[in-house]
């Protein structure tokens, strides 16, 4: 289950980034080709974070979907479950995937309460 190992390198990245601020939630953008279940990444967040600073963070994953780029009629699609990469609109197959891969730390929502004195 490499949700845990994801939960301890966010979680280590959080934790430097909140400076000894308490962290009451963490944003992650996560791509449909990440082969992240998110039940299971929630879970590992909860065991991950226990007895530690982040304990009682939450955990808010975004889900990013796989989206195709056509180099020849120009329009964007959604892969489907069939995770072709081929045109939806033409079938070419000179495509780049332009979203869908992301595991991205976008935001850590803190409290300046119970703020460690002298940090900023």
């Amino acid at each position: 289950m490499h949700e845990v190992s994801l939960c301890r390198s966010l979680a280590s990245a959080v934790s430097r980034a909140a400076r000894g601020r308490q962290v009451e939630a963490i944003h992650v953008d996560v791509g449909q080709l990440r082969q992240v279940v998110p039940e299971a990444m929630l879970h590992a967040w909860t065991f991950v974070v226990r007895d530690t600073a982040l304990h009682g963070a939450q955990l808010r994953l975004n889900s990013i979907p796989a989206v195709l780029a056509c180099q020849d009629c120009e329009t964007r699609s959604e892969l489907g479950p069939e995770l072709g990469f081929a045109c939806h609109s033409c079938g070419s197959s000179h495509t780049q995937l332009v979203s869908g891969e992301e595991f991205t730390l976008t935001a850590i929502d803190v409290s300046e309460i119970g703020a460690t004195k002298g940090e900023p």
